[in-house]
């Protein structure tokens, strides 16, 4: 229940306190990952949906999902996005990279990483939120899986200190495979052949990005398992809405 706990504060805005911040609950908390990711799409789809259902355009409904999920994870994750890119654009060695991730401000990767990831997420929302709400709740919890892998056994911390020094190197492989897989199964309930390619898709993209990340930083900090989230969820997205 302290994973649970961990795992819910993390990824939503839910009033849940963990009480826990240990190495062992945040291997539960990130395998658990996809669990809160797909209640947040729920909480997304019913909400876009219900708004489609009263009459609104699908691109309305798409537009007050990916704002919802901004206010309902507290943007943290799209941040970690836009330091990431400022981090890896900067081309500077890794020390250099890393401070400019820790400024406060975001630099001109970071615009543009923000507005291309909520385009695509709206776009592709749109012919999701009039449809099968189940795409949606597979979407946002395949993108937390995105989390799960950035923790994955090999990959350590960039930092001595933060959260990617609490997760890093955490989840062993096996638990990450049989993760993917439920996932996985799950998502063809959801459509046959696109609901698993969702999960691989997402899988790849954050595996990518997390051994880039290592190579140019030196490991895994929380901007990036932040940014893996962010870019999981549009791969998934656009699967899905292929």
């Amino acid at each position: 229940m302290g994973g649970l706990r961990l795992a819910l504060s993390l990824f939503t805005v839910l009033p849940v306190r963990a009480d826990r911040f240990d190495r062992p609950t945040a291997r539960v908390a990130m395998l658990l990952a996809p669990l809160a990711g797909g209640l947040l799409g729920l909480i997304l789809a019913l909400a876009a949906g219900g708004l489609v259902r009263l009459g609104a355009a699908p691109l309305l409904g798409a537009a007050v999902l990916v704002a919802l999920a901004l206010l309902l994870t507290r943007g943290l994750h799209i941040d970690g996005l836009a330091d990431t890119a400022d981090g890896l654009g900067s081309y500077a060695d890794a020390g250099k990279a890393l401070e400019i991730m820790k400024k406060s401000d975001i630099g001109p990767f970071g615009v543009a990483a923000i507005a291309a990831v909520l385009l695509v997420d709206a776009a592709a929302a749109t012919s999701l939120v009039g449809a099968v709400s189940g795409a949606l709740v597979l979407a946002f919890a395949a993108g937390r899986l995105g989390a799960t892998v950035a923790c994955r056994r090999g990959l350590a911390a960039a930092r001595p200190e933060g959260l990617g020094a609490l997760v890093a190197d955490l989840v062993p492989g096996w638990a990450l495979a049989v993760v993917a897989a439920l996932l996985a199964a799950l998502g063809a309930l959801v459509d046959l052949w696109r609901g698993p390619l969702a999960v691989v898709a997402a899988v790849a993209v954050a595996w990518a990005l997390t051994a880039h990340a290592r190579r140019r930083l030196g490991g895994l900090t929380g901007d990036v398992i932040g940014a893996s989230i962010e870019l999981a969820t549009a791969a998934a997205l656009i699967v899905l809405a292929t």
